[in-house]
């Protein structure tokens, strides 16, 4: 089957969607999450396919954002599940207003259509938008990248099989038969077919798509996220925070790239740094490095997402140094602050223009789970129309439904 043909079955989908009660979809993730289960042995052996083929081309924290075990399965499953157990987010009244003339307008939530969403190298997002764009009334067309593409093969192929046990039609989750770049150009420009184009993966990736997609396109996923450590801050704290935010998972966009000191702690706090990151390499600038020993930072180091055991840091005069900072280097995800002035922490929630902004906590949390959406779509790092993590309530629009007696204008 070629990407058109398939584009093709998934728009006519797209029109039986709407139709789909809540218990009918609630019922069929169930049943999808069962076949994933079942197929736990089938996905991990594709996967294993996918590790090795992939082995001499990946970093080792690239390496893990791969990987699936049984444990990553079994919370692609619970997501699902948490998924089912939100409300449907199609059909909800927005507003509703009687007008002088009699009419009544009611405003009201309406699935997307066809969401095509290209990924990379984690196949878990595979379960993560389809179960979001079903649950949302929505049909999804995926295109994995090569890295992950026999892994997101199984999944589909499981997820597919549960929609064909509840008697629903299979096209309402597909995957793009190959990974190569013309099938992704194809989804960019698939005009008539895709209502809503989401990329997520590495800068190169969104960029692509920002510059060609012809479709409708949502930003998301590039991280550099800040940490800034304020002149009252919790040393300990911080160092705690810096530690998660950095190491508990380094190739993930909610990760953090840069550390900023305040210039009054930074004697004391840096080589705390140092001795919690013993297993990351600190990227430093000229005045942190006059403290603790590292790498001088190069030109580009506060600018890249490293997703990697690497740390930019830097040492700053005060929060609106700070806040300056992070406005010319930032990629609108995810900043901190770690403080005690509530002050400064207003200061840094106000001025700081980024789709997550946390105060005595780390960016790691930037996540739809966590957010309680079960899953998520992708962190959208832009303004329109969608901003941060993507669940249910951003894979829907909305119509007008405008009811008369007659009336002309």
């Amino acid at each position: 089957m070629t990407t058109k043909e398939m584009l093709a079955l998934a728009k006519k989908a797209s029109y039986q969607a709407p139709a789909l009660t809540n218990d009918i979809k609630n019922k069929a993730i169930y049943e999808m999450a069962k076949c994933i289960e079942e197929d736990t042995d089938k996905i991990s052996a594709a996967n294993k396919s996918d590790m090795e083929n992939a082995k001499d081309r990946l970093s080792a924290s690239m390496l893990d954002r791969l990987r699936l075990d049984e444990k990553r399965i079994k919370s692609m499953t619970d997501g699902m599940m948490q998924v089912a157990a939100l409300p449907d987010p199609v059909g909800i009244v927005l507003s509703e207003d009687t007008r002088p003339n009699g009419l009544k307008i009611t405003k009201k939530t309406v699935p997307l259509g066809v969401v095509a969403i290209i990924y990379e190298s984690r196949p878990n997002v595979t379960s993560d938008a389809a179960v979001l764009c079903f649950k949302s009334s929505d049909v999804c067309v995926l295109r994995s990248g090569r890295d992950s593409y026999a892994s997101a093969s199984a999944i589909t192929e499981a997820m597919r099989r549960g929609l064909i046990n509840c008697g629903l039609c299979p096209d309402f989750i597909n995957l793009v038969p190959d990974a190569s770049r013309q099938s992704a150009n194809e989804l960019m420009t698939a005009n008539g077919y895709v209502d809503v184009l989401i990329p997520r993966g590495g800068k190169g990736l969104i960029q692509s798509c920002l510059q060609n997609a012809t479709v409708p396109c949502i930003e998301t996923g590039t991280g550099i996220c800040h940490v800034y450590v304020e002149k009252t801050a919790d040393l300990e704290m911080a160092a705690k925070i810096i530690k998660n935010a950095k190491t508990s998972r380094p190739s993930v966009c909610n990760a953090e790239e840069v550390c900023l000191v305040d210039r009054e702690i930074a004697a004391e706090f840096l080589p705390m740094l140092k001795s919690a990151l013993d297993n990351v390499e600190l990227r430093l600038d000229s005045e942190a490095a006059k403290i603790i020993d590292g790498t001088p930072a190069g030109e580009l180091d506060f600018d890249t997402e490293f997703l990697d055991y690497i740390l930019a840091v830097g040492i700053v005069s005060g929060v609106d140094e700070a806040i300056e900072h992070i406005a010319k280097h930032s990629t609108h995800h995810s900043d901190a602050i770690i403080t005690r002035d509530d002050e400064a922490a207003k200061k840094f929630t106000e001025n700081v223009d980024s789709a997550a902004v946390y105060v005595n906590a780390s960016t790691r949390f930037t996540d739809g789970g966590e957010f309680g959406l079960g899953c998520e779509m992708g962190i959208s790092t832009q303004k329109l129309h969608a901003r941060g993590p993507m669940g249910l309530r951003e894979l829907v629009s909305y119509k007008y439904i405008i009811k008369g007696n007659g009336q002309i204008r």
